[in-house]
């Protein structure tokens, strides 16, 4: 019982399954009003991902933090269980960092054609395919 007043537990699924489970003492995620930190007894919530990094403290202080990057989605808090559903998530050690500088690369072309002919729904999906690899990209190379 007493662990459960200094943790919180993580669980982060998207429809390939689950991602992630663990106890932590702080959840921190990009909403898409801005970032938020949930710590153990915090008010229930559910609020909408933006593509961005989850970061999950860990309950050692001297272990470095989980890292997840996270493409869209909402996170829902009650009961010290955060459960995160994404479009997609990876962990850091599970990004495959050539394949994420591809779609980095292709992103960036298709954005430059998409000005170029003046077709704002696909410059609008090119954009959200570069955020997702540039979010990947980050979280990998931390």
């Amino acid at each position: 019982m007493a662990d459960n007043a200094k943790s919180i537990t993580v669980s982060i699924v998207t429809p390939d399954g689950q991602v992630y489970e663990n106890k932590t003492p702080m959840l921190i995620v990009r909403t898409i009003n801005g970032e938020l930190g949930i710590l153990p007894n915090h008010i229930p919530v559910i609020a909408s991902l933006a593509i961005d990094e989850v970061r999950i403290k860990q309950l050692e202080s001297d272990q470095e933090d989980d890292e997840i990057a996270v493409n869209g989605g909402f996170v829902e808090f009650s009961n010290n269980v955060a459960t995160i559903v994404a479009d997609s998530a990876e962990r850091q050690n599970d990004i495959d960092v050539a394949r994420a500088e591809n779609a980095r690369k292709r992103a960036e072309s298709r954005i430059r054609e998409a000005q170029q002919k003046h077709d704002d729904a696909e410059l609008a999906r090119a954009q959200v395919a570069l955020k997702r690899a540039v979010n990947r990209l980050r979280v990998a190379h931390r």
